[in-house]
């Protein structure tokens, strides 16, 4: 038996697929742990779960402020922001918190979000090993190709972060936090990221979807098994402030009564009128829903992208910021669907795209391919296999910080 502590940041989409992981190892008798913002691991994780909570320096009210000021950011102003105002504000405040979990907890192995690399400062100080949870692909195929000076202004803010917490300086010009030399646990497919060769210690496992808890209640019989079926979200963090689009969204739902059901993932209140053929929910058991659906309009978030993917559909996306683009374009580059422009995108232009994916076989047959080769990586069972493996390494292989 192993002991595996989660380093997770405060986004429901960040620990969704550490989830399944987990209950994947608990099934093999090992003990897991979460370091992380218990207000939301708390209605998240199975009951009973260990959480190790880490939000007494980065405050609930912290995450509220950081989410209204991010609102209306894109662009390189919201990419800044990501970094300057939460990631790494994050991993200065969380890195005493989880410097006590490690203590509490005792693990053998560390498996540590890309945006919660305090947990990568604490393994290498107490030599433990540890792993990368990559929950979102949009660093893995070199982004930044395009825009070298992101990469290396995010490359400048790790060494002063670092050096801001007393690591060595040889440690500093040595690796990147957000990536394990040890191993790096991808929950993606090379067939949808693109690019490579990748490197040794990276493991494409694929998605890793699990049970959710059921958040809402949904009216099954409104579906007609005579339509089509297509769910348009923009997900949890986006969908506040998403208006415009999800306007534009009912409305190409409304041109194509005829074919297609829409059901709308939108707050209470933003959309006043709605025909027949849209049903507006404030929140939706997504993944009891993917099996009836024929398409999905998204932002382009991993997880909502892989899931879709995970069930063959093939997708329209429309990025607003952060790695949504970066995702938004592997799921063009795979064939899978059609990217439009979130800040621009009228009603004529969803129906079309809707259209296209709908009656397009290869946008389908893409979806399918993709969908193969999430099925062939294992999810979280070979994720599991690859971390049972990994905490059974020899001492000598990990180097201690």
């Amino acid at each position: 038996m192993s002991r595996f502590l989660f380093v997770v940041p405060p986004l429901a989409g960040h620990i969704n697929p550490t989830i399944a992981v987990a209950a994947e190892l608990a099934s093999r008798d090992h003990e897991v742990a979460w370091a992380g913002h218990l207000s939301v691991l708390a209605p998240l994780l199975p009951q009973g779960a260990e959480v190790l909570a880490t939000d007494r320096a980065f405050t609930t009210a912290d995450l509220d402020g950081v989410a209204a000021r991010a609102r209306g950011l894109r662009g390189a102003e919201a990419f800044r922001f990501l970094w300057k105002d939460f990631i790494i504000p994050l991993a200065e405040a969380m890195l005493p918190e989880v410097e006590a979990a490690v203590e509490r907890f005792d693990p053998d192995v560390m498996i540590v979000d890309q945006q919660a690399f305090a947990g990568a400062v604490v393994a290498h100080r107490h030599g433990l090993r540890w792993a990368t949870s990559a929950t979102t692909s949009s660093e893995l195929a070199d982004p930044y190709t395009v825009f070298p000076m992101f990469g290396a202004w995010i490359a400048d803010e790790l060494r002063a972060f670092q050096r801001r917490v007393g690591v060595p300086a040889a440690q500093v010009a040595h690796g990147d936090l957000r990536f394990s030399e040890q191993l790096v646990l991808a929950f993606s497919t090379a067939e949808l990221v693109g690019g490579g060769p990748f490197p040794s210690e990276w493991s494409f496992v694929g998605p890793a979807i699990g049970m959710r808890p059921v958040w809402a209640e949904f009216p099954w019989s409104w579906l007609d098994s005579r339509r089509h079926h297509v769910l348009i979200t923009l997900g949890t963090v986006n969908a506040a402030s998403g208006g415009r689009f999800l306007s534009a969204a009912v409305a190409a739902a409304a041109r194509l009564e005829n074919r297609l059901q829409a059901i709308v993932v939108a707050p209470d209140g933003m959309l006043d009128t709605t025909p027949p053929n849209v049903l507006v929910r404030s929140r939706v058991p997504q993944l009891e829903l993917l099996p009836r659906l024929d398409a999905v309009v998204c932002h382009g978030g991993h997880n909502t992208v892989c899931e879709t993917l995970a069930h063959g559909i093939p997708l329209v996306v429309a990025p607003i910021r952060d790695d949504q683009p970066i995702i938004a374009q592997q799921v063009v580059a795979a064939g899978a669907g059609i990217r439009l422009k979130y800040g621009r995108a009228n009603s004529v232009e969803i129906a079309d795209a809707l259209v296209d994916v709908l009656v397009t076989d290869s946008y389908r047959q893409a979806a399918l391919r993709i969908q193969a080769s999430f099925r062939a990586a294992g999810g979280p069972s070979a994720a599991a296999d690859r971390l049972e493996s990994f905490a059974h390494y020899q001492p000598e292989m990990v180097e201690a910080g």
